[in-house]
């Protein structure tokens, strides 16, 4: 797409003064955009082709930017040195919401070693890709990401601590042209600038709770679909900030509405085309396919702490509300944890359910990817398929309740331990562990309601 720069094409746009700001953007424990804004004459002499740096606790602190207690990479007692930060320039790309700046995703390197830092997201997925590709496969995926807006602006919630939350509109407007009209003055804005930036955005579509919105960018290859995803968060919040407007995409964000979600799709390409698909087979499923699903079934407790990797995460699986409380797989029915879309074509593919919007799409699709090369490798046979209101189905696999409960295994894979190594998920491990010390410890506004004057 336009928008996609090459370092000559951005070195002109500096001379000719329609770039002066470049963003440094690394991908932290959250999935966030962190980084630093450059000159741009001064990005293009010396850092473009070259790197810049950062502290290390960027992977390993909280939300909220606390410095975690309890890392092997990153602690007081080592410092808290730096790592590098160096430009993919494959991602380099105009910012149009913002004025005159560009921005480029770094990958994060040790300093002394200058090998990729293993539990850096965006390692942690580029290696399950290269587990992919050494078994003759491209996995290709694809997020749907929802959100909800709001009519005050961030700092405006934040110092009325989160009291007075109006959504901008006050009914269900899922798939309603009218509804959505309400909100195209920032929606319009989101598409046409992600569009503008190089992501490729399909479209946006009222979903299916009072003031919630989908937005869904083009089926590409896994690392593509992730640095999508979140360049399409932080542009999402920079927009509605830019208009007045604040958007969250906290899983649970009130206990009487629907949770947001980003189901994550996906498929392998061989060297002769769709891996998944195979039109004499069931579904149009393939025998690899068929093996993948099995995989994500059979390792769908593991992987949970990288779709819900927080307390709040786990607020979202609730009866009836289209947040899965069951590992199973179905075709077309969304009440199951694994979808299958696309059953008889070329297309057909596996959507999880599970992961909500606070996922950190890395993470999320390494450990899908991990799980689902995994039961290829075993050649695991995949289980029936259940169909109907999978809400109600008995003896299947529940989709873990609670942090504590994925946290647990997580600890406790040796799949992902195999996958990602074992230092790896320690390190993801000590960082579900600490959301769950930290509740733990906090008096909440539930804790005041239910217990002030009636305990």
């Amino acid at each position: 797409m336009p928008a996609h720069l090459t370092l000559e094409t951005l070195k002109a746009d500096v001379a000719a003064g329609t770039i002066d700001t470049v963003l440094t953007c690394v991908i932290d424990m959250q999935g966030r955009l962190m980084g630093k804004r450059f000159h741009a004459a001064h990005f293009v002499d010396h850092v473009a082709e070259g790197e810049t740096h950062g502290c290390d606790y960027l992977l390993a602190t909280d939300l909220e930017m606390y410095t975690v207690p309890g890392y092997t990479f990153s602690s007081w007692q080592k410092g808290y040195g730096d790592y590098v930060h160096k430009p993919d320039l494959s991602t380099l790309r105009r910012v149009p919401w913002l004025p005159a700046t560009a921005m480029v995703i770094c990958d994060i390197l040790d300093h002394h070693t200058h090998e990729p830092v293993p539990h850096a997201p965006r390692t942690v997925l580029k290696r399950q890709i290269e587990r992919a590709r050494a078994a003759g496969f491209d996995p290709m995926m694809a997020t749907e990401l929802e959100f909800f807006m709001f009519e005050a602006a961030y700092d405006t919630l934040r110092d009325g601590r989160y009291t007075d939350l109006r959504t901008r509109n006050r009914y269900n407007i899922d798939y309603a042209i009218f509804g959505t009209t309400k909100e195209e003055d920032v929606m319009r804005a989101i598409r046409n600038g992600l569009h503008d930036a190089g992501v490729p955005v399909e479209c946006t579509k009222g979903e299916a709770e009072v003031g919630q919105e989908e937005i869904n960018v083009r089926y590409a290859d896994a690392l593509a679909t992730a640095d999508h995803h979140a360049i399409v968060k932080n542009a999402c919040k920079e927009i509605a900030h830019a208009h007045g407007r604040s958007i969250t995409f906290m899983a649970k964000y009130a206990t009487d509405k629907a949770g947001s979600s980003a189901h994550v799709h996906q498929s392998l390409m061989g060297a002769d085309g769709p891996a998944f698909h195979d039109p004499a087979g069931e579904h149009g499923m393939s025998a690899t396919m068929r093996s993948y699903l099995a995989g994500l079934l059979a390792h769908s407790t593991e992987i949970t702490a990288f779709l819900a990797p927080y307390v709040n995460s786990y607020k979202r699986f609730t009866e009836g509300l289209f947040a899965p409380t069951k590992s199973v797989w179905s075709t077309d029915n969304r009440t199951a944890g694994f979808r299958v879309c696309g059953a008889g074509t070329k297309g057909v593919r596996v959507e999880c359910r599970i992961g909500g919007a606070d996922l950190n799409p890395y993470l999320a699709l390494a450990a899908q990817l991990a799980a689902g090369l995994a039961g290829i490798e075993k050649g695991m046979e995949l289980e029936p398929e259940s169909r109907g209101d999978v809400y109600q189905a008995g003896n299947v696999t529940e989709v873990p309740r609670t942090l504590r409960l994925a946290a647990d295994a997580l600890d406790g894979s040796a799949m992902l331990r195999a996958a990602m190594g074992e230092a790896v998920v320690d390190h993801y491990v000590r960082a579900a562990r600490w959301e769950i010390e930290v509740l733990d410890r906090t008096v909440t506004d539930w804790d005041l309601m239910r217990g002030f004057e009636l305990a």
